[in-house]
């Protein structure tokens, strides 16, 4: 259980004395598989803002966590990539299964707006928009510098087909739920491309992971997901349309153009890939949302998490099929 006084005991090398060195203790909205707070910690009457992010299976507590990436490794990486230049908060502590809380990490709290509804219609962020784009595509070039042997041995180093065989194992334990899923996961293994690199991707990297200001990124967000593979996979990936929000005549992130997304990763890689492997992937993200749906689906009618952001979620279905007939009309 979070409360002022397991933080303080974690917190105590950092300056926490007792339970009320924490204050402002709450729970954020959001995060299907890991719980998020936020609180600050007060020293000599200064607050220092800090976010818990930490794993909901813990003794005495029920929840479905579904991370491919354990919180300890996260907490491993956000240094790695920071020091490529990528935006991130600083980890200020790691904690293990042992401690009160049970694993997670507590980092810095940066100011910034992630709901994408917020920073797609508030005014406050048109200039933001018209850089977020470009401002993406540089970042992921840098995150992709990130040495592949620094990395923890937990972050997943799968090829394509083995990720492929992974997703006709999901289809073939829901039955024939989707016969379009099933077109576009044939049509994924007749058609993967070549890799031209090989390298650490966000896996995630999607407006709703994004922290914007004024100015633009402010942070990278959620880094559960965090695998190797294809760079051009982050990029695809971004262009969704899930992760659109309704802005589909922006196809990255709802707020820029292709263009300036490749025109920001050229600008530091010094390469970018074709638009014919960009959609590749923005194929692969909406057969990846499919199977996100079905095991939500699955999860509800099951009883095993019975709650209604499961429920929810599955019934979005019938969206990553439209949008894969729509990909794939012209491509079959």
């Amino acid at each position: 259980m979070v409360t002022p006084l397991a933080l303080a005991e974690v917190l105590a090398p950092h300056g926490a004395e007792d339970a009320n060195s924490i204050h402002d203790l709450r729970r954020l909205s959001g995060g299907a598989n890991m719980e998020t707070w936020a609180f600050d910690l007060v020293q000599d009457g200064v607050a220092e803002p800090l976010i818990l992010r930490r794993s909901p299976l813990v003794p005495g507590e029920s929840g479905t966590a579904v991370s491919a990436l354990p919180l300890s490794a996260e907490a491993a990486l956000l240094p790695l990539v920071a020091e490529q230049g990528v935006p991130v908060p600083t980890v200020l502590c790691a904690l293990s299964e042992s401690d009160t809380l049970g694993p997670g990490y507590i980092m810095s709290r940066e100011r910034g707006e992630a709901l994408p509804g917020r920073i797609l219609a508030d005014d406050r962020y048109t200039a933001a928009r018209r850089h977020l784009a470009r401002q993406c595509g540089e970042t992921l070039a840098r995150l992709h510098r990130v040495n592949p042997e620094q990395l923890p041995r937990e972050v997943p180093n799968q090829t394509l087909a083995e990720r492929l065989d992974g997703h006709q194992r999901s289809l073939d334990r829901f039955g024939n739920a989707s016969l379009v899923h099933q077109l576009a996961l044939n049509w994924l293994r007749q058609h993967a491309p070549s890799p031209q690199r090989h390298c650490l991707l966000h896996g995630d990297f999607r407006n709703g992971n994004l922290l914007v200001d004024e100015q633009g990124l402010v942070a990278v967000l959620d880094w559960e997901l965090a695998h190797c593979g294809d760079p051009a996979e982050d990029l695809g990936y971004l262009c969704g349309n899930v992760w659109r929000f309704g802005y589909s005549d922006k196809p990255v992130g709802g707020f820029g153009d292709y263009d300036e997304l490749l025109a920001g990763y050229r600008e530091v890689a010094g390469w970018a890939p074709d638009m014919d492997t960009i959609h590749y992937w923005e194929v692969f993200c909406a057969l990846g949302w499919g199977l996100v749906c079905l095991t939500m689906v699955d999860l509800y009618r099951s009883g095993a998490d019975p709650t209604l952001e499961r429920a929810a979620v599955g019934r979005r279905v019938s969206e990553s099929e439209m949008d894969l007939l729509l990909l794939l009309e012209d491509r079959l």
